[in-house]
């Protein structure tokens, strides 16, 4: 039986927090990488391996697809400590993951991206990136006041949900301009990720 393969953009924060979960459970997995706007990325589509027509997609060893980050996240994090084993911790693990794609992705990857890829500057108007800087300082905050006094957003372990939300927040300030010196328990939150045996970088 062949192994997995993961079908990743190498910039995209969704792709990212997969292979980093990749790394930090030590799972082998073929990855096939599939830029913005390539020609790798038009032939996964061509070729039926991207379901909702953008990466990340797990290839399972059984031919079967599974697209969307947080999805594979939770099929990668069975059986290991990155999902709570109080059925409330892992309800609460969940919101906050849904949160990140229904909220906090829509708006810290997106003013990043406007600004990140050559293909949407045309959309990166002032308007646009000041309103996506107001409401992303909100939803920052939102994280912050989460993050003050405790280590990690669900119980007193790192989980899933600090993997999701790690994805974007840790490039908002390079990638989309937020000024995350007023965020010091993210900032904290961030090394503590960046210190983790095991751990990759973006590019890595």
């Amino acid at each position: 039986m062949k192994e997995m393969t993961l079908y990743s953009m190498p910039s995209s924060g969704n792709s990212y927090k997969v292979r980093l979960l990749l790394a930090l459970i030590g799972r082998d997995c073929a990855i096939v990488d599939v830029e913005d706007s390539s020609p790798e990325i038009a032939a996964a589509k061509a070729a039926g391996r991207l379901p909702f027509g953008k990466a990340p997609v797990l290839e399972l060893a059984d031919g079967r697809l599974l697209p969307e980050s947080n999805a594979i996240l939770m099929w990668l994090g069975q059986g290991t400590a990155f999902i709570p084993g109080d059925a409330y911790q892992q309800a609460e693990m969940l919101s906050w993951m849904f949160w990140e794609q229904n909220q906090h992705e829509g708006v810290i990857a997106v003013r990043g991206a406007l600004l990140f890829y050559p293909s949407r500057k045309t959309l990166a108007t002032p308007e646009r990136l000041a309103e996506l800087l107001e409401r992303g300082y909100g939803l920052l905050q939102i994280l912050e006041d989460r993050l003050a006094g405790r280590d990690w957003l669900v119980g007193e372990s790192l989980s899933l949900a600090d993997l999701a939300l790690y994805g974007y927040t840790h490039t908002a300030g390079s990638r989309g301009q937020y000024d995350m010196s007023r965020f010091p328990a993210i900032n904290r939150w961030c090394d503590r990720i960046a210190a983790l045996p095991g751990y990759i970088g973006l590019y890595d």
